[in-house]
């Protein structure tokens, strides 16, 4: 960063996230906003005023994703690697209406993880797809990228596939598509609960109406 040695002192043993807060919160006279270090102090307390406000408002969307993904598909968030986001990415792609998904291969084919044939030949391979929504792919990505981190049973599949010769990106295409199909069986039931619970609301309140 260009700025005076002494600004550049106060910074260096600061982590992210202290130097945000401490920035933010810095007293700075405008007074001397000529000299050059002053100018720096004030530039740097508007960037990390800047970078606070979308984090808070971030954090107040996340509850109310978080809380609207729950009262509509409680399972899903607990799926390991699914967050609010993800979940409610998913959701959406899947519309109100997920009994249009015939299967999940439909449901991988939406999500653009259905691998297309690309054999020629005696060779007998598999491409990359790059249609479907792409929105909800990079959700999936987001999902195995998180086990591939810190769930040891996928860790374990990634090395073996490794052995085999497997590239990461390939490795990646498969989780996804056995994640897609873990969280369409989640999706699917959760439409049916939801279909059978105002069935059954309907039933009570046509009985309540026929005592009348």
């Amino acid at each position: 960063m260009a700025a005076p040695e002494p600004v550049r002192a106060d910074l260096a043993a600061l982590t992210t996230s202290r130097l945000i807060t401490v920035w933010a919160d810095a007293e700075i006279p405008p007074v001397g906003a000529g000299d050059p270090a002053v100018a720096v102090r004030l530039a740097l307390r508007s960037l990390a005023r800047r970078v606070q406000h979308p984090s808070s408002e971030i954090t107040d969307l996340d509850k109310i994703l978080s809380s609207l993904v729950a009262a509509i598909a409680p399972k899903l968030l607990a799926v390991n690697g699914v967050g609010a986001d993800s979940a409610g990415q998913l959701l959406v792609s899947a519309g109100d209406n997920p009994d249009r998904l015939r299967s999940e291969a439909a449901f991988a084919m939406l999500c653009g993880v259905a691998p297309l044939p690309a054999s020629s030949g005696r060779t007998h391979r598999y491409r990359l797809n790059r249609g479907g929504d792409r929105q909800a792919n990079a959700a999936l990505y987001r999902v195995v990228l998180c086990r591939l981190r810190w769930d040891p049973a996928t860790q374990a599949y990634a090395q073996r596939r490794t052995a085999e010769g497997k590239t990461k990106k390939e490795i990646i295409r498969c989780l996804k598509r056995y994640v897609t199909r873990e969280i369409y069986a989640i999706i699917t039931s959760g439409a049916t609960e939801i279909r059978q619970k105002g069935d059954n609301e309907e039933v009570s309140e046509a009985r309540k109406r026929a005592s009348w």
